[in-house]
């Protein structure tokens, strides 16, 4: 069986957490923006972390799921809803044969993760499930979803019995997301950050920068008092990496987001550390926010406890799942 798209979203695709080892064939990672919350999704429903999820932004996709199934959504709040009533992020949720799920109104965040129970019967392209749209592969057709779009499940689970005639039903476990209010964002510094002088390093850090409109997946074009090095720098192209902060020649900033190109020649003078990227991923054009330094061994624990509360969750619904559909047989 399988899910419709009964209406197209702005920008909904197909990702997980990269496409790793290609970019030296100048194949970028992409992945999902929130990888935190894509991974949260499939924890929740005790799955593999780097099952591939939609993601979706608002006005996201309707979509129809033509069997009944177990879905979790994490990341922003789009007052998920199905049939009209409404579901909870962070928490799995049983859902009826035929059943819809539409976004009613935006609370916060900028983009959703879906996961489901049921496998998608996606293809990898290189190792991975996750669409590059720029270069048309991977993911479903290389491309954001689209209207009457179907999706396969590559096997089924019998939950329709959770649900006692109800069209939809919330299991009894949740999770903390990701925070979509933020006033910082951490960062270590880049190999050009000792050519900013003291005025520019202390400028940058005092400064509240705001995400212009002109940002995307590729790069959050950030706007502040513009900043300078000391000399006019000419710099071999080097490799750059999702949360690489590039001074601009205008001045300006632009922080590379997960469909980053994999070289540039910009001076690079700090990069966001991986435990923050979230944050930044569900910032939205008019956001502001400040950076903060920090160095590579608290950027290490951070990043490592998010790992540890990701696995412990996921273990722990494993078992929760395994238990559930072990009663309903």
């Amino acid at each position: 069986m399988s899910l419709r798209v009964i209406k197209a979203g702005l920008l909904d695709t197909i990702q997980d957490t990269g496409r790793w080892g290609y970019q030296h064939l100048g194949v970028n990672v992409s992945g999902a923006m929130d990888r935190f919350s894509a991974q949260l999704a499939n924890a929740l429903l005790g799955k593999a972390l780097s099952d591939p999820v939609i993601e979706m932004h608002f006005p996201a996709a309707t979509i129809q799921f033509q069997e009944a199934c177990i879905i979790c959504i994490t990341g922003a709040d789009f007052s998920p809803c199905i049939n009209g009533t409404a579901i909870s992020i962070n928490q799995p949720v049983v859902v009826s044969k035929d059943a819809c799920l539409t976004s009613k109104a935006w609370n916060a965040g900028a983009r959703c993760y879906l996961a489901t129970l049921q496998p998608l019967k996606i293809e990898p392209w290189l190792n991975s499930y996750s669409t590059s749209y720029k270069l048309g592969a991977g993911g479903f057709k290389g491309r954001p979803l689209q209207k009457n779009d179907v999706i396969d499940f590559y096997s089924t689970a019998d939950v329709q019995k959770l649900l006692q005639a109800k069209p939809v039903g919330p299991l009894h476990w949740m999770a903390a997301g990701i925070h979509t209010d933020f006033e910082e964002v951490q960062f270590v510094i880049g190999n050009e950050w000792y050519e900013l002088n003291t005025a520019m390093q202390t400028q940058f850090l005092n400064q509240v920068f705001t995400i212009s409109l002109a940002s995307d997946r590729m790069g959050y074009r950030l706007q502040g008092t513009p900043l300078q090095t000391e000399k006019l720098l000419s710099l071999v192209s080097s490799a750059v990496n999702f949360g690489t902060i590039q001074l601009l020649p205008n001045g300006q900033l632009i922080v590379l987001m997960a469909d980053h190109q994999t070289t540039g020649g910009y001076p690079r003078i700090g990069h966001v550390i991986t435990a923050h990227l979230p944050h930044l991923a569900q910032a939205r054009p008019h956001d502001s926010f400040r950076f903060a330094l920090t160095n590579g061994s608290v950027a290490e624990e951070k990043l490592m406890a998010q790992h540890k509360y990701l696995v412990q969750l996921q273990n722990a619904c494993k078992f929760k799942i395994e238990n559930l559909l072990h009663a309903v047989r």
